[in-house]
């Protein structure tokens, strides 16, 4: 049996400390790894259906791949399950996730992490370290249009991890986004919450087409279910 707890890596970043930790749940019989930013939870390997749906929803909103497969972009690396669920799509051509945070991409690297196999092992995808918000709000963007561009980073568009967002959720924010898509493209965001109409409607006015879908799975811990979004946008 692996230990009851294990703090795995901790280091102090410009927003705050962030450490990964792995913990025996003994009423589960299962290890799980989690993410936690100061004393705030923010992900857990025990829950990853919506981050996996993050994945296949946008990935499915898509149209024909080309021959050289989809070009995609992932915001927020954290434990790395939606980024490896594109790997598993063999028409992507080429994975850029961009992660803010230096530890998170070490513990990759690191293999700190239960992702099998580490995403670094597929030669299709690049992690790179850099501000995502900063990036979307550029005329550089991510190296050219892309396909599919899928973000894990903040709670919800109005519950933020840090003000380094500043207007990503708004109109003007979603435009300059919109801007790094292919036509056809697509944007998917993940959401610790029930959909927000409000942010659907603002979508719809920098897309052709903006809709959400909830994902809901069972909470083994509290023994009921729950229900998280993704929102989906195409240009």
């Amino acid at each position: 049996m692996s230990k009851l707890f294990e703090e795995l890596d901790y280091q102090v970043t410009d927003i705050g400390a962030v450490s990964l930790r792995r913990r025996r749940i003994l009423s589960l019989d299962k290890d799980v790894w989690e993410v936690l930013l100061g004393d705030e939870h923010l992900m857990s390997s025990l829950f990853t259906a919506s981050e996996v749906a993050l994945a296949q929803l946008g990935l499915a909103a898509l149209g024909e791949a080309p021959a050289e497969g989809w070009d995609v972009v992932v915001g927020g690396l954290g434990l790395g399950y939606t980024a490896a669920t594109v790997l598993e799509d063999a028409r992507v051509g080429c994975l850029r996730v961009v992660e803010l945070l230096a530890p998170v991409i070490e513990w990759h690297e690191k293999r700190l992490v239960p992702l099998d196999p580490p995403l670094v092992a597929d030669k299709r995808c690049r992690v790179v370290e850099g501000d995502f918000f900063a990036l979307a709000a550029s005329d550089e963007g991510f190296g050219g249009p892309q396909d599919a561009i899928l973000i894990d980073i903040d709670h919800t568009p109005d519950w933020l991890l840090d003000q380094r967002s500043g207007s990503f959720y708004s109109e003007e924010g979603l435009a300059k986004l919109a801007r790094h898509l292919k036509p056809g493209g697509v944007m998917g965001l993940w959401s610790d919450a029930r959909a927000d109409e409000a942010f659907v409607a603002r979508m719809a006015k920098v897309f052709s087409n903006a809709w959400s879908e909830p994902v809901t799975f069972h909470n083994p811990l509290q023994d009921k279910p729950f229900t998280q979004t993704v929102y989906l946008a195409r240009t």
